[in-house]
Order: structure tokens, then sequence, then C-alpha cells
């Protein structure tokens, strides 16, 4: 054979005797075969390395021939029995496509519900033997698999679940028929409408690829500090080749390979299609993507070509097939999917020499060679070959054809992604190919098929899952219930009581106080688990770093530049790398972050152990950012503190445009179980975080929280004296401050203040009493959102119960027979106080920062938006004007004492 393939056309080099050649190559067989692939690659690079001392520059190439990355004699044994397996997976096959079909039958009329076939009929291979002998449920002495299943999927999880008698017909005949909670099938993987089956909501394209690298991270996180022994569990993330065009997808993959994540394998469906036609038509996505892993690190495997093709390739001795299969892009291997083995052998084998290698096989076998995906055999090779490797990630790149098995309705077509209709034709065709045990008559009834209990499939697929563990998916949440420190203990205490006379601090100042006093915490600590993404210094929370480390899966290999002083003494804060480092600092990274986020805030549900994400970041990067990610955990039912840190449109004064933020407060309320709060004071903080981890971690509430924080430095007040404070805090507002109304003041305004603006409101409240002899009460409101959907909540029920005594909300309770008016000034912009409009009984004026921001002072920003001490004065009094409570005729002169222009920019345009 070494005499063949020396003489092989791409072998010949022109200037170099044939018979030197041939030596070569002799020799290289012959060291291979001596000393194996190991040695024999070592021998090459030494080869290469002197190559470069002698001046010869080797041209890069990350990708390697268009073929399987396992040979035929690494390939190992198949275990299990393929007969009953490919009976299964047929089984599957049906109920899968019966259930979208059906569905949208039913719903035609009324608006078809959608769904998607393709994907799983490309994938099916792929998922069941991966079902058969890789995915592990989570046991006593197993943490489980995480599992990131490619949404458009779902259908194929639900008829294996139906399969496995873990759902029944009534399920199958309500997918995306989802109303009454509990009885359909959600359209895709979504932990919060199926929360005892799904794990991690996958179908916002991208979102899956980087939360799954994060996942596998932190389950080392976990193991290196003691917490918990995660290292049997593995992390599969299925995903298509058209979704790693999402950001998001390659954007992490350097982490996976520098931190040696050997516990995460991706397989990545490569059946060439994206929604609307082929990924890389005049290119090749399966050699596109091996140059990125590859270069990124990653262990790269490819199943290219089933096993009808291994004869052919043996026979290939001069390589002219394999350079053909190099030649071929994309899009013409989708018309070869589609087309007669006559075209196949004409276009595809366009050669004398090529011919010659299939002249022995039928058109029809021709046209029946399979693509690697839909191989069992070399499937299993490679998901064999991924959990058995060792220092890195591996992605699996398996060729198959999109809509693999529907025929005329959609194989390999164009109009694969949107197939959800098949008529009686194509649905013979279907039976036919797959051999369902259907009667003829019955097949137009699409009826769903699940073998006998005591059937040899049945047998055969049970016992497989219960030697892996159980099910998967399947969502198990804790009933660990957590003892939290008590609010007047002392991880809160020191903010209760204030800062300390003529100092001054910051609510992230004060938030990092908190924290560092909650990890102390014997009962909690070790289970708070710190994200910051690159800006710890930025919260002044850089000692942490040295308290309680960063972690490293490396630890730390060299000395910090900061471990000794000018002074040549040891410092006590330094940036301290660890293995069994609390903190996780993402980098520049606030997707990532999102993803640790998400890991840890799940956690309690999937790998049964409660832990707690404190995720602080720079406010205006994180709902404008990583929105869809936040949806994402609110989705998955995630447990948590997002903060955002250096909040305000105005407060952070001279970062600009994009780094001011005044609408994280309105976008957190679009978030259905997420709770959100814009405390002014630390004690306000305190009390928020207390119930919080109440509320999440002892209660077991699905909720997670938002927290505005400032970096603006002022005096904290101790918590008030008297009743309904903390309740006032919780619910979203309490009387904060009044002064007393004038000798003749018949009307008394209510200012409505949160977070740094609150003290703009109560100079505001101490200019209306000694300029204008104006008294009113000033109310800190701690969340405007949590006041509004309460206040929602009773109007529903009063709306929906006319023969019941209405009740009242706490907001309509609190602001019972105070008439206002009503004045509400914050750092955010006029919606989020809006949104209690419809609820306050007078008179209401919001100020607020809409518009861009800028970079200036503090007063000048304030002043620009309108929000600042003056501006509220001036809007109490025209208020009161418009009630007869001050004579509108002295409000041009007020304008003039109070320093305000009513002629400049408008804020909201300028």
């Amino acid at each position: 054979m070494a005499v063949e393939q020396s003489q092989a056309a791409e072998g010949a080099i022109q200037g170099i005797d044939p018979q030197e050649l041939a030596e070569w190559y002799e020799s290289l067989e012959d060291v291979l075969h001596r000393y194996g692939p190991e040695k024999t690659q070592q021998l090459l690079v030494q080869l290469r390395e002197r190559a470069y001392h002698r001046g010869v520059m080797l041209p890069f190439v990350a990708t390697t021939p268009y073929k399987n990355t396992l040979s035929l004699e690494d390939q190992p044994r198949y275990p299990g029995n393929l007969e009953l397996e490919r009976k299964i997976k047929s089984i599957i096959r049906w109920n899968a496509m019966a259930m979208v079909v059906r569905a949208n039958k039913k719903t035609d009329k009324a608006g078809a519900v959608g769904g998607h076939i393709s994907t799983f009929a490309s994938s099916a291979s792929l998922y069941e033997v991966a079902y058969n002998h890789f995915f592990h449920g989570r046991t006593e002495d197993h943490t489980g698999d995480m599992v990131y299943f490619q949404g458009h999927a779902a259908p194929g999880m639900y008829s294996r679940a139906f399969v496995e008698g873990r759902l029944d017909e009534s399920h199958l005949e309500h997918f995306r028929q989802e109303a009454v909670r509990g009885q359909g099938l959600s359209s895709y993987p979504h932990p919060w409408l199926m929360e005892n089956f799904w794990q991690f909501p996958t179908v916002s394209m991208g979102l899956g690829p980087i939360c799954s690298i994060y996942h596998a991270r932190f389950l080392r996180y976990l193991q290196h500090r003691n917490i918990l022994d995660t290292a049997k569990s593995k992390v599969w993330a299925f995903l298509g080749d058209g979704e790693i065009d999402e950001p998001e997808s390659l954007g992490a993959i350097t982490l996976a390979s520098r931190e040696n994540l050997d516990n995460l394998v991706w397989v990545v469906n490569c059946n060439l299609q994206r929604l609307d036609g082929p990924v890389r038509g005049n290119g090749k996505i399966i050699q596109e993507l091996e140059g990125a892993f590859r270069g990124a690190g990653w262990n790269c495997i490819k199943v290219v070509w089933g096993g009808d093709w291994d004869s052919i390739l043996a026979r290939d001795y001069n390589g002219l097939l394999l350079k053909r299969m190099g030649e071929i892009v994309d899009g013409q291997y989708q018309k070869y999917s589609v087309s007669s083995g006559s075209y196949i052998r004409e276009h595809f084998f366009n050669t004398p020499e090529l011919k010659e290698l299939v002249d022995h096989l039928s058109d029809e076998r021709l046209e029946k060679l399979r693509r690697g995906g839909h191989d069992p055999e070399k499937v299993f090779a490679a998901f064999n070959a991924a959990v058995n490797h060792k220092g890195g990630p591996t992605v699996i790149l398996a060729k198959t054809i999109k809509g693999y098995g529907l025929g005329e309705a959609g194989e390999g077509k164009n109009i694969a992604h949107n197939t959800k209709k098949m008529n009686l034709e194509e649905l013979h065709q279907f039976r036919e190919r797959f051999n369902i045990p259907i009667k003829d008559e019955d097949v137009d009834k699409m009826p769903f098929y699940r073998p006998a209990p005591d059937s040899e499939e049945m047998a055969y697929l049970q016992a497989r899952r219960e030697q892996l563990g159980g099910h998967v998916p399947a969502r198990k949440p804790t009933d660990e219930k957590l003892v939290i420190p008590d609010i007047n203990s002392k991880s809160f205490s020191r903010l209760l009581a204030g800062s300390i006379e003529g100092k001054t601090m910051s609510t992230t100042l004060a938030y990092g106080t908190m924290l560092m006093g909650l990890m102390r915490d014997k009962s909690i600590g070790e289970r708070i688990v710190p994200i910051i993404p690159d800006e710890a210094r930025t919260f002044g929370m850089e000692a942490f770093f040295s308290s309680y480390g960063i972690y490293s899966s490396k630890g730390q290999q060299y000395e910090p530049v900061d471990r000794i002083g000018a002074d040549g003494k040891p410092q006590l804060q330094y940036y301290r790398e660890a293995k069994d480092g609390q903190v996780l600092e993402e980098g520049i990274n606030e997707a990532g972050a999102m993803g640790s986020f998400v890991a840890a805030g799940t956690a309690y549900a999937n790998l049964g152990i409660n832990m707690i994400p404190f995720y602080v970041y720079y406010s205006m990067f994180g709902f404008q950012r990583v929105g869809d990610l936040i949806w994402l955990a609110a989705d998955s039912r995630c447990k948590g503190f997002l903060v955002g840190g250096t909040s305000g449109r105005t407060t952070l004064n001279g970062e600009g445009l994009q780094h001011e933020d005044g609408h994280s407060q309105l976008v957190a309320t679009t978030v259905p179980n997420l709770v959100a709060y814009d405390p002014a004071f630390g004690y306000e903080l305190a009390v928020i975080v207390q119930n919080g981890l109440k509320r999440m971690y002892a209660d077991g509430e699905d909720i997670f929280y938002y927290l505005s924080v400032y970096n603006e430095e002022y005096e904290m007040p101790a918590i008030p004296e008297g009743d309904g404070i903390q309740e006032g805090i919780l619910k979203g507002m309490y009387k904060l401050r009044s002064t007393d109304s004038g000798g003749d003041q018949k009307v008394r305004p209510q200012l409505f203040g949160s977070g740094t603006i609150l003290n703009c409101v109560l100079d505001a409240q101490k200019l209306l009493a000694e300029k204008y002899g104006v008294g009113c009460d000033v109310w800190s409101v701690t969340s405007y959102s949590e006041l509004s959907r309460e206040a929602q909540s009773t109007t529903r029920w009063n709306r929906l119960h006319p023969a019941e005594a209405p009740k009242q909300s706490y907001l309509e309770q609190t602001l019972a027979g105070i008439e206002g008016p009503f004045i509400a000034s914050s750092d955010n912009v006029r919606l989020v106080p809006d949104q209690i409009r419809q609820w306050v009984p007078g008179d209401f004026t919001v100020l607020g920062t809409d518009g861009f921001g800028r970079s200036d002072t503090r007063p000048v920003l304030r002043r620009h938006f309108e929000i600042d001490a003056e501006c509220v004065t001036y809007a109490t009094l025209e208020s009161l004007a418009r009630q007869g409570g001050f004579d509108k005729a002295k409000l041009p002169q007020v304008l003039t004492d109070l320093g305000i222009n009513p002629d400049k920019v408008e804020p909201r345009t300028a």
C-alpha cells in the first residue's frame, strides 16, 4: 500500500525524484506501524521545528481533510442492539412528526400553532445514541449530565418522553396549546412553563452555547471549592450549524479551552441549512467550524460520512475521492441530498477513476449512502471519544440532512425548517420508510404509537435509562431551606445604623460592605457566588480579591504586582487568584457573567444545592447589553441578585451617553418574576436583600432580584423608628419625612423620591418650607414596579369579582385620604414612576431623565434633566397653582428665583 500511496497524484512533487519521495512515504508508514500515531505526531512536530529553524516557513492549516476524524480502525464495537434502537428511533420520529402535524391541523382555522419537524429529523440519531448510551440522570452518587437541547428539536424530546411513559397522549395532543397550565407542551425548552421537565431554555439561539461553557466551568468551581463532587457530570450542548453565526455561540470558546473543560461536549448538527437556506452555500461550514474550534484549542471530531462510505474510501488509493469531497461546496451537497443516484453518479463521481469506485453500486444504493450523523456507529464512536478525551473541551461536527425522512415534504429542501404539514401520500411514505406498525386506514389519523409495555423495545428503552440514572431532561428542585441571617445580624446591622457622623457612603459601597458580611456568615457564606465582570475596583470591591480569592482552575502561577508595596512590606489587599477562590471575575464579559449567574442561580434545581449568586455590573451594561440572557434567567426560574452598579442617568456623571443608565428599572418591569428595587439608603438595601434571601432560599420562591445601586457618596441615615418602615420598604414606599404646613396652607403636596434623587427631593422639601412656606411629605419609593404589580393584581381581582367587597392595594391604602398634588422625581425615565399613575388619588407630576445622557457634573446634569431640588420645587408649586394652592402669577418669578431657564432645550431631544 505504501508504494501505491507514494505514487498518488496528490503525493507527486515536481522537481523531486519520485523514488526519493517513495522512500520518505515508506519511512513514514514504517514509523507509524512500529511506534503508533502518538510517536509519529511527535516526530512530525520535531521535523516542523527543524524546518522552521532552517528558515522553512510552513503554511498554517487549521483544517483536516473532509472526512471522518476517527478512522474505521479507531471505531469501537457498538455496545447496544442496533436493530432495537433503530425501531425505537423510528417510533420516536413518527410521534414527533405526528404531534406537530396534528397540532397544526387542529388549530389551522384559528391560526396554526407552528412547530418544527426537520431539525429533529436530521438529529434523531445524535440524540438517540446519547440517550441510550451517554446522558446520565442525577442520582445520589452522580450529579447528572447537563444537556442543552437544540430548541427546534423539542418535539423529538417530547416524543421520547411519551414513549418512556413520562407524557401521555393528552400532552402530545396539546403541543403548543398550553394556556391551561400543565396540560400542553411548550414550543421549545421552557422551564417556566414545564418546571419538572426542561432545565435550560435554548431557542434564543447562541445563549445555549455560551451558558453551557460557563455551566461546565461552574461545575469545576463547585468541585474545586469542595462544595459538591461534580467530577462525573458532563455538559452537553446540541447546536445547529446556523446557530453558530450568533456572536454568543463562539464568543467564549477560548475560555473552555483555557480552563481545560473536558467536561464539556458540543454536538453541532451540520445539516448545512439555516432557517431559510444553506448555511454556507458557497463554502463548507464543517471546515470553517473545524478551523475555528481547533484554532481555539478544542478537540474537534468530524463525523462526515456513514459506514457505507468506508469501503469506498478504502479503495481511494490515489486520494482522488477525498480531493473531490473537499472541492464540493455545501450548496451542492444539499443538491445531492435531494437528487437521484444517477445524478450523483454523473455529477459527483464525475471522472472515470471516481466512477470506478462505485461501479458496483446501483443508483438506488448510491442515493442511500448515509451522512455520518445518521450512522449510529459513527456517532457512538465520536461521543465515546469525546467523553474520554482529557485536557480540553470537544466539539463534534456531525453532517446530516435537514428533514431526513420527510421525503417530498421537505427532506434536504430550503423549505425544510418551516415544514409542519404533510399530505396523505407523504405520511404513507414516512410510515413505510421507518416501518411504523400503523394500518393503512389509520395513517391519515396520525395516531401516536407506543409499543406494548411488555415489548422488547420498551424493555430495552427502559433498561438503558435505568442504567444511566433515570430520565433526561428532568428538573428536580431541592427541598433544602437555608438559614438566613436575621435583619439585626452582623451582616446587616451596620447598614441599619447608618454611616458614622460626618462620614459618607454610596449605596454601591453599602452593597459591598453587606456582601462581605454575608460571606462571613457561617450559615450561607460559602454558598454565595460573587460575580464581577472586571469592574471590582469601580465598585470598591477589590478587598474581595485577597479575602476570598478569584477563582482560577490553575491557581496563581505568578507573583501579583501589588503583593509587595513600595515600602517593601506585604500588602493586605492584592490581586489573588486561587483554585478554591470564591469570586468569579469574568473579565470584560457581561454575557459570560450572566452564564455564571444562571448556572449558580439554577443549581438548586439542576444540582440539588442552593447557591446564591450576587452579580454586580456596570448598570448600563445589564439589561441593555444582555437583556436576552436576563429573560433566559427568568425562564430558567433562576434565583439570585442582579445588582446594577453605578446606576443613574445623572449620578454616573462623567462617563457619557453609553454608560449612563436611566431605563433598567423600566426594563426590569417587563420580566414577570424579577423583583426590582431602587433603594436610596443602606438600611433600605439591607432590608430588601435580607427579605430576598428569605423569599428565595428559605421560602423557596422562584424569583430573582434587580437592585440599582449608585456611586454618589452621602451620609447614610439610620433606619427610622416606628411601625411599618420595613413593610413599606418591601412593599415599595413609606413616608420618610414631613414638614409643617404654612399658616394658610390648604393643599399639602406629596413628594416621591428614589435612589440618589431622594436627596434632591429632601432638599426640595426644605426649599418649599423655608422659601415659600409650603409644608409637604416626602416618601421614599423603593419600588414603583412592586407597587404597580400589587395594584394591578388587586384591580384585576376587583374587576373579576363584582359581587365581592372590593379590595385595596397597599398603594391605595397608603395614599387613602391624601389629595396631593403628587410629584415624583428619580434618576430614571418618567415611565418608571408613571406605572402607578392609575392609583394615585390626585394630580401626578413626574420628573425623569428621558433622553440621552452626557458627561458633566451631577448638578449640571440634574438641572439639564430637570430633576434637581429646584426643579422639584417648581413642579410642586406649579401643581399647587393648578389646584389653587399657590398664586399662578408668581410662577414666572419662581423660575427666576430658582435659576430655571424655561426656554432651554428639552432634555428628551437634546
